[in-house]
């Protein structure tokens, strides 16, 4: 399944949304060259969230070949910006589609309940939960995580909080038919969550790169627990499904 966008009225102009994919866009063409080597493999091993070397646990000049001639080497001291810096990095092309589409399509909603400023705010914070959910669970990887995922993870999450009666619009491939359906958002994001549950269990004691499902996992739970903190009512209010009650439709 696929989403291809919502059924929510949106009140405000999209600009934090907008703002993110323009940084994820603009690091993937003049940081990690196109996805081109070796400036992308460089990009993961400078900006992508190394656990062992932000943790000190991998002893300085460990290094993990990523790239033909390419290494990364463990640093003396842990490079806490990689925390911040790995949301705006991918790992290829359709990593990078894949996560603005899903910020497309989910991050509008969730900022048209927030405002521009508190959305940004949440994002950064969702994205750190997932990295420490990662980390956590892997904490001597010399692997270099890299993606937005675990913060549109967030978006996810609060999604599901603040509209969970709201239409998804999904894209649904059938053996050799392609169809679409409208389906009620809590459907499709308890969906996506279990495929990263599985997936995560399935990565247990397995360190040898792939998707950090649990980054996902850790990004929304953050999403739905944050969700309420920064939502500000007066925006919430004026959407037609907020929650799991509707607004009183107004005749105008």
């Amino acid at each position: 399944m696929f989403p291809l966008g919502d059924d929510n009225t949106k009140l405000l102009f999209p600009y934090a949304t907008l703002l993110l994919i323009i940084l994820m866009l603009g690091a993937w063409l003049f940081i990690q060259g196109a996805g081109n080597e070796p400036q992308l493999s460089a990009s993961v091993c400078t900006f992508g969230i190394i656990a062992g070397e932000l943790l000190q646990l991998l002893p300085p000049g460990t290094y993990l070949q990523i790239a033909p001639k390419l290494f990364c080497v463990m640093d003396e001291t842990p490079n806490w910006y990689t925390t911040i810096s790995y949301m705006f990095m991918h790992g290829g092309w359709m990593h990078l589609i894949g996560n603005l589409w899903f910020l497309w399509v989910f991050g509008r909603s969730v900022e048209d309940s927030m405002g521009p400023l508190r959305f940004i705010g949440f994002y950064l914070i969702c994205g750190l939960a997932a990295a420490g959910l990662q980390v956590a669970l892997a904490p001597a990887s010399a692997i270099p995580m890299v993606g937005a995922s675990g913060a549109i993870g967030g978006v996810m999450g609060a999604y599901l909080v603040l509209y969970p009666k709201v239409h998804v619009n999904m894209l649904i491939f059938l053996v050799v038919f392609i169809t679409t359906v409208r389906i009620p958002a809590i459907f499709m994001l308890i969906y996506w969550l279990a495929i990263q549950f599985l997936g995560g269990l399935n990565s247990i004691g397995n360190d040898v790169g792939g998707v950090a499902f649990w980054a996902h996992i850790g990004g929304f739970v953050a999403g739905m627990m944050l969700a309420w903190v920064f939502v500000r009512q007066d925006l919430l209010r004026q959407h037609r499904y907020y929650g799991w009650q509707a607004r009183a439709q107004i005749d105008t």
